[in-house]
């Protein structure tokens, strides 16, 4: 398998401080996933907010993470927008900074056509030299990227080398596996159907809950990719209800909640994103405690 991305990637959170990105706390993060295991950093996300990020925040968060990881574990930086010059820049930028690849999605809004995003797609990947992940997210962008149109980037653009899926259709997701080859990586984009994609050959995971339970994250993932199922399935089976509470609200208030109890950031947000209800909070609360992570 000559997959360029397997394994367990974490779509990092951006903590905040006092209405700015506490620098000192995404280091301490990033040294957090080096020493659990974690395979690969990804900054600038759904998860970290991105939309939310101005410009030079969003460059200093990717520079940041880099510098920090000092060439220990790869860094993905998320450049995706629904302008296609601003993701062509963000996607640049991410690639002078050092990055060992971007994680682009789906142009979000102003719903294009299937020509539109294959152009979209094409347009910012031929702008660099490091590799490409599409982010396929439908529920939060209101377009597909429909697999053929995946198997075309696939085979007409060389430095698009996988997906992360977030579907949630593991019909689409065998699809994508069957129509775009053994070398194209397809990452899981939910936690809770990570060890169903990667029993129909899917290569890992870009995870919300391995912000905070990074090395069980990362063993799960290497369980299954080892096919070691008994150990994956205990381990699937630990993690899921993690994996179901981290929807509790939308992604990412109960994940920065939950490291919030775990006293490892501020439970600091940005708006439009706001703090978990009371009634949310102690649910989670409940959650977390088996895994003892809070007291």
């Amino acid at each position: 398998m000559s997959q360029i991305f397997q394994g367990s990637f974490v779509a990092m959170v951006t903590p905040f401080r006092n209405g700015k990105v506490d620098e000192a706390k995404l280091r301490e993060l990033v040294e957090f996933h080096i020493t659990n295991g974690t395979d690969g950093l990804i900054p600038c996300g759904t998860t970290g907010e991105a939309p939310s990020l101005g410009h030079d925040e969003h460059h200093r968060v990717v520079e940041l993470v880099i510098e920090a990881a000092r060439g220990r574990i790869r860094v993905v930086a998320g450049t995706g927008s629904y302008s296609t010059s601003d993701a062509i820049e963000m996607t640049k930028h991410a690639e002078r900074a050092g990055a060992a690849g971007a994680l682009v999605v789906n142009p979000y809004y102003n719903k294009p056509t299937q020509e539109g995003l294959y152009r979209h797609f094409r347009a910012v990947a031929e702008s660099v030299a490091i590799p490409i992940l599409v982010y396929n997210i439908q529920s939060r962008t209101a377009v597909n990227v429909e697999t053929d149109t995946m198997a075309r980037l696939a085979r007409d653009v060389k430095n698009i080398v996988g997906v992360k899926e977030a579907s949630g259709s593991l019909d689409q997701m065998s699809q994508v596996i069957a129509a775009c080859g053994p070398d194209f990586s397809v990452l899981s984009g939910d936690d809770n159907v990570t060890l169903p994609l990667l029993a129909i050959g899917g290569s890992g995971v870009v995870s919300v809950i391995a912000n905070i339970v990074p090395r069980e994250t990362a063993e799960f993932v290497h369980a299954a990719l080892d096919g070691d199922w008994k150990r994956a399935r205990e381990l699937h089976y630990r993690l899921f209800p993690l994996a179901r509470a981290a929807f509790l609200e939308t992604n990412p208030i109960p994940i920065k909640e939950a490291m919030a109890m775990a006293g490892m950031i501020e439970p600091e947000f940005r708006l439009p994103m706001c703090r978990m209800s009371d009634a949310n909070r102690e649910k989670l609360r409940a959650i977390l405690k088996p895994y003892g992570l809070i007291k």
